[in-house]
């Protein structure tokens, strides 16, 4: 049984700084693809960042520069390190495992930046 769970999530004032943390089980962490993404209310999900399983990321044009996808399979955890946080930032971010043609999702959590 695969299980993602996050962790990290707070309020935080714009411009600072969180990191988010997605711990899983239950799957072969080093071959699978991670991904964090976001929902925002009233927005459908969108990708933040991924990582594949050889360390190659991508960044949604709205976070480049500013949050950074790492991982670390001996933890099986992947990370979301985010700077210069905006208002707009504010959503469920949640994590998402690819392995072969399933996804896995976290439950989420909830970041929160105020103005």
């Amino acid at each position: 049984q695969v299980q993602l769970v996050e962790s990290g999530g707070v309020l935080v004032q714009a411009g600072g700084s969180l990191r988010l943390s997605c711990t899983a089980s239950g799957i072969i962490f080093r071959v699978v693809r991670m991904g964090w993404y976001r929902q925002a209310p009233g927005k459908q999900r969108e990708l933040v960042a991924r990582i594949t399983s050889g360390g190659s990321t991508n960044y949604a044009d709205s976070v480049k520069g500013r949050f950074t996808i790492s991982r670390d399979n001996a933890k099986n955890t992947v990370y979301l390190q985010m700077n210069s946080l905006k208002p707009e930032d504010t959503a469920v971010y949640s994590c998402a495992a690819d392995a072969d043609i399933d996804r896995y999702w976290g439950q989420g959590t909830q970041v929160t930046v105020t103005s």
